[in-house]
């Protein structure tokens, strides 16, 4: 082993943004209870943001250094404040505009990270590398260790021919507009993979699959998406692919609830995300929104704490314990990120989901598609559309029903403890876990 002090060594190598992130960090907890030595590798910007947690931290950056002093995941914010205009137009105009820059910054962010992950890898000597990554590292494969790959996006991730495209939000049972979002998306980004296929493969990386930018690991893929949520496949993935039900961090601390909400008005919660949240107008329409009704809002404010004047029924802080809030709250507002999604299935919480990017399309779609929530377009509802959206969700207790016992039987089989078992079996074992068959 990689230190006789510990059972195993296992990096963890998160995008830099926090829905990974906090995803990772769930399952790294339960490995450390365990005995394990857990180092995560993140942006310079993250820095003690692990160490916190009392995790080891190696530092690494996508990209040359800013002259100004940067915040975990500056990154992503920094890009997502220059596009964030693109927010407004539909996924398929997206394409070229949002999600054709964001794979060029991650493929770039790869090439320049690349010597660093190596350098880190070798000082660490893990046992097993875990990364929640939308692009390959060749550093990861290069280091000679069982590598695990998680998806922490809306399993579309995995394409399948029955399914719609990634990124499109289109509807399951409607394929008509389903080749034409595909075949934009090739055309549009053919030189971009051609190029970052070249240097994966240059540095030892098998080939990329057609229109993707991510390599399968051989040994482990980990995907987070309640069974009553997924998806029907044409063909099965690899026996090396396992579903987690959900995903859900137990290091928050507790929320203790404000004096100012004290009362029986319905609670919910209200979270764009730490990239969603940096659009101020959206927010600031949605505290008008709420403001105006009797409903008790949470609302997790990110870059507008202190900029947004929160009326007496809304309370908010930069950054809040999501998972100790959820539990008791009634129904959720959400941009459709994975981690908020997944974490509202595992309470049971309705949602009313505004997507922004992204895979947050497809998340809303689904959510709306089978009824456990509401999908609007973020800048084109009417406030009567927003409010009577937010009634039903609040108001329709058969859907309350169903998605309570979903959460009952989520909450019976935590899903970082799976992973964890996974993780570890790999740990030992060397050789690719297939699931049962």
């Amino acid at each position: 082993m990689a230190d006789d002090t510990f059972s195993s060594t296992v990096a963890f190598f998160p995008e830099g943004a926090f829905g990974p992130t906090n995803n990772c960090v769930g399952i790294a907890s339960v490995l450390r209870q365990r005995g394990h030595r857990v180092v995560f590798v993140v942006e310079e910007s993250f820095a003690g943001t692990l160490a916190a947690k009392g995790f080891e931290e190696r530092l690494m950056r996508l990209q040359a250094p800013s002259e100004e002093p940067e915040e975990p995941g500056q990154f992503w914010k920094d890009f997502i404040r220059d596009t964030a205009p693109h927010f407004r137009t539909p996924p398929t105009e997206q394409l070229e505009s949002l999600i054709l820059p964001i794979w060029e910054q991650l493929a770039t962010g790869a090439t320049y990270v690349e010597e660093r992950l190596g350098e880190i890898f070798t000082e660490v000597q893990p046992d097993v590398i875990v990364q929640d990554n939308v692009v390959a590292f060749p550093a990861v494969l290069a280091a000679g260790v069982p590598w695990v790959r998680i998806v922490s996006c809306n399993p579309l991730e995995l394409p399948d021919a029955a399914l719609p495209p990634v990124f499109s939000g289109l509807p399951t049972a409607d394929q008509r507009e389903w080749a034409a979002f595909r075949q934009t998306y090739s055309r549009l980004h053919a030189d971009l993979h051609r190029a970052f296929d070249d240097f994966v493969q240059a540095r030892g990386c098998p080939a990329l699959p057609d229109d993707g930018f991510m390599v399968d690991s051989p040994y482990l893929t980990l995907y987070v998406y309640p069974e009553e949520a997924d998806y029907a496949r044409a063909a099965s993935l690899p026996s090396t692919v396992h579903r987690l039900d959900s995903s859900v961090r137990t290091t928050d601390p507790p929320f203790a609830m404000p004096a100012q909400l004290a009362g029986d008005g319905k609670l919910i919660y209200v979270s764009l995300g730490s990239l969603g949240a940096a659009e101020p107008e959206l927010m600031g329409r949605l505290v008008n929104l709420l403001g105006s009704t009797q409903h008790r809002v949470i609302m997790s404010l990110g870059p507008q704490a202190g900029q947004l004047k929160l009326p007496d029924n809304i309370f908010g802080e930069e950054f809040l314990p999501q998972p100790s809030i959820l539990p008791l709250v009634d129904a959720v507002i959400t941009h459709g990120g994975n981690n908020t999604t997944t974490e509202s299935f595992f309470f049971g919480k309705p949602m009313l989901v505004l997507p922004l990017f992204w895979d947050q399309h497809d998340n809303a779609q689904r959510v709306d598609e089978l009824d456990f929530g509401h999908r609007l377009a973020p800048y084109g509802f009417s406030d009567a559309e927003f409010l009577a959206a937010l009634d039903d969700v609040l108001a329709d207790e058969g859907r309350r029903l169903r998605m309570s016992g979903m959460a009952q039987r989520l909450q019976a089989n935590p899903g970082p403890v799976r992973a964890a078992d996974l993780i570890e079996r790999l740990a030992v074992e060397l050789e690719p876990i297939h699931r049962d068959t």
